[in-house]
């Protein structure tokens, strides 16, 4: 078994989801765009992207536009990232993270 620690500082909570996620983008395969990226680690902050208030904030942090994202939150409903609960659209629970605390990843890749 081989063992490899890193240790990245990272300087706030958007950052930090934004990290998280492409690693699991890119450990999972999904191809994730920067963007799509951005919008989830957003979410996953906000709680939601269902209000209008959060999307206006969203476009103007991010330089996005409102069809763009409802481009997204398709794409990524069909991967199961985005779930619609109680009529609002969120993170998949199952991925979810308080980006406020350290956060420890294991990855393990197993050989058959």
């Amino acid at each position: 078994m081989i063992v490899q620690r890193l240790k990245k500082e990272v300087d706030n909570e958007y950052r930090k989801a934004e990290k998280y996620y492409s690693i699991l983008s890119v450990v999972n395969n999904l191809k994730l765009t920067e963007r799509e990226v951005q919008l989830i680690s957003y979410t996953s902050i906000k709680g939601n992207i269902t209000y209008a208030n959060v999307r206006e904030e969203f476009c103007k942090t991010y330089s996005s536009t409102s069809a763009s994202i409802n481009n997204m939150i398709s794409k990524l409903k069909k991967v199961g990232i985005f779930i619609k609960e109680e009529g609002k659209v969120k993170i998949n629970p199952i991925i979810v993270m308080d980006f406020n605390k350290d956060i420890t990843l294991e990855i393990s890749f197993t050989h058959e």
